[in-house]
């Protein structure tokens, strides 16, 4: 049922960061410093796995493409949240505000695909280090990246054919820095109880059943090595922990998010500016200053750079 109260809406007004002018300028500086870092991390996260000859394990090619996810989810949000900053009409239109909605739960829910992906290479190499090339072949491999995007799209197209329709009048204010499907269906002059159990059923319990998995994938792994030997449980750990952070850091926020969708976690500015700006940074930065390989092969590639210069 549809509750017409007003004029329809063209544009949503995104609140952001409300405060002085030199809070905003500081905001400003600051997301666009964690931008900036965020897309040169991982493209040279990008450029080293593709040309370096030394880092062509499953591990890294999937790395690489979780790379590119990551850039891919943080520019669908954040520019236009920077350039809000120094706006005096915060504004989004609403076609723009479903392609951010749409892209955001496209790309969310391929890397979400991927980081299972990513457990289950890991759980290969440690736990089956024999058959490890054999069972993670390049075929297997792309299967999986493909599978990614494939879920990745039937999760928002799912949630979209049911949001792209509602009717819009009146209230268009936005308590967020970017546009989300529980804040907008707050706005809908409709009945949405359905379509808002809907969000916590696929957004919310997927993001919570994924992590859960996860958890137990990765504990699985710890114990099997213990099994095997103590001597290769101390360097298993610290190759599952930076999986784990990453895991964490990416669904510990989807799961405030989404689980409590229309209460005030989902309009909690720090928990969105953590899961789209934080996070996507976070991999680079974790993966190339822990990682001893990554490291090595981007200064044989800057020397090899810098001797053809």
């Amino acid at each position: 049922m549809y509750f017409k109260n007003g004029s329809t809406v063209t544009e949503f007004i995104l609140v952001g960061f409300s405060g002085e002018w030199k809070l905003q300028i500081f905001f400003f500086v600051v997301f666009s410093l964690l931008y900036g870092a965020t897309v040169v991390g991982n493209i040279l996260i990008m450029v080293t796995v593709t040309f370096s000859s030394t880092l062509n394990s499953p591990m890294y090619f999937l790395l690489g493409n979780l790379s590119f996810l990551d850039i891919c989810f943080s520019t669908v949000t954040t520019p236009k949240m920077i350039t809000n900053l120094l706006a005096e009409h915060k504004t989004i239109s609403v076609g723009g505000c479903m392609a951010q909605m749409f892209f955001m739960h496209f790309f969310g829910g391929a890397e979400m695909t991927l980081l299972i992906v990513m457990a289950f290479d890991r759980y290969v190499a440690i736990c089956k280090p024999l058959h490890y090339r054999t069972i993670m072949s390049h075929k297997l491999l792309n299967g999986f990246v493909i599978l990614s995007w494939i879920i990745g799209f039937i999760h928002t197209m799912s949630q979209m054919m049911l949001l792209v329709n509602l009717p819009f009048y009146g209230n268009n204010v936005v308590n967020s820095i970017f546009c989300d499907i529980p804040l907008v269906i707050k706005l809908a002059c409709a009945e949405t109880y359905t379509l808002e159990l809907f969000v916590i059923a696929d957004s919310g319990l997927l993001s919570f059943i994924c992590f859960i998995l996860l958890l137990v994938s990765y504990t699985v792994i710890l114990v099997s090595v213990k099994r095997k030997s103590s001597r290769g449980l101390s360097k298993a750990f610290f190759t599952l922990s930076s999986h784990v952070i990453v895991v964490t850091l990416f669904f510990g926020p989807c799961i405030f998010i989404y689980i409590w969708p229309f209460s005030n976690f989902s309009s909690n500015k720090i928990l969105d500016v953590f899961y789209t700006v934080i996070t996507p940074m976070l991999n680079p930065c974790i993966y190339t200053l822990r990682n001893q390989n990554m490291q090595t092969a981007m200064k044989k590639l800057w020397f090899q750079h810098v001797n053809s210069a």
